[in-house]
């Protein structure tokens, strides 16, 4: 018998008749504040679970069905969560994790489609090959967060700090990155003939400075009023791409084609190898 006791009072929430709770079946229960941290809990079933609050630090959660389970301000520091269950097609029936604590955790192969995570802290986390597709991360802390080969497609990455993140080879697709912090973030490729995918993208008043740009296929995409200083946009795809009232100082659209790109009220005297068309107007 293993009880389930409240890290906060050290009352038994729950009496698992089992010799682990690996693989166990903790469904549609209430373990909000449970102590949990540090425990086996591969391939465990908490679907529709309340674990508000809940101490999952270092815990191993590997497999693990959470789909439809709430994890408000839930802690996962440092936890092992590799190919959990985490989201749904079904919105409704994604797991919310709201103000919850990720940092380091590792998220490689997570399915995290449809996920709720506002004002989540993601600092140093891992979601390389997650499905993230339509995952709201409005407003979390993202520095240095891994994301390599992610499907970020339709994410609402808005007012998300992603200074310093590595998004290389990731698809991005139709994503909100509106006033969002990517400074010094890698969005190029690990391949030499990879890139990464911001078609459609949104990335209005968007934080760029320093970023690595390099080869990414942004067609369609808008960046008003983004402060692109300093970053290496060379070789990179932009057909059809909105730059009004951009910040591009010091910026190297070496090889980029711009003709097709909208411009207006951007300077551009300062910018590295750019080659703007004669016809292009309200460009200083």
């Amino acid at each position: 018998m293993i009880e389930i006791k409240s890290k906060d009072t050290g009352e038994t929430l729950a009496q698992v008749d089992a010799e682990t709770l690996a693989g166990a079946d903790l469904s549609e229960m209430d373990l909000a504040g449970a102590d949990l941290s540090g425990m086996d809990l591969r391939g465990a079933d908490f679907w529709h679970s309340d674990l508000s609050e809940a101490d999952l630090s270092k815990t191993q959660l590997a497999g693990a069905r959470m789909e439809g389970a709430l994890f408000h301000a839930a802690n996962f520091k440092g936890a092992d969560l590799r190919s959990a269950r985490v989201g749904s097609q079904n919105r409704a029936a994604a797991a919310v994790l709201n103000s919850a604590d990720l940092s380091g955790a590792m998220l490689a192969g997570a399915r995290l489609l449809n996920i709720e995570a506002r004002h989540a802290n993601l600092e140093n986390a891992d979601i390389s090959h997650a499905d993230a597709r339509g995952a709201d991360f409005h407003g979390s802390n993202m520095k240095s967060l891994r994301a390599n080969r992610t499907l970020l497609i339709g994410a609402n990455l808005s007012n998300t700090d992603l200074a310093g993140a590595d998004l290389r080879d990731s698809h991005l697709n139709d994503a909100n990155f509106t006033r969002a912090d990517l400074s010094q973030a890698d969005l190029s490729s690990a391949y030499s003939d990879g890139f990464t995918v911001l078609n459609l993208a949104t990335l209005n008043y968007a934080n760029l400075h320093g970023a690595n740009l390099h080869r990414i296929l942004a067609e369609d995409a808008s960046f008003r009023n983004a402060n692109l200083t300093d970053a290496d946009v060379s070789h990179a795809v932009l057909s059809g791409s909105i730059f009004r009232r951009a910040k591009v100082a010091g910026a190297d659209f070496e090889g980029v084609e711009l003709a097709s790109v909208s411009m207006e009220y951007t300077d551009f005297s300062k910018a590295l190898n750019a080659e703007i068309p004669s016809y292009k107007r309200h460009i200083r």
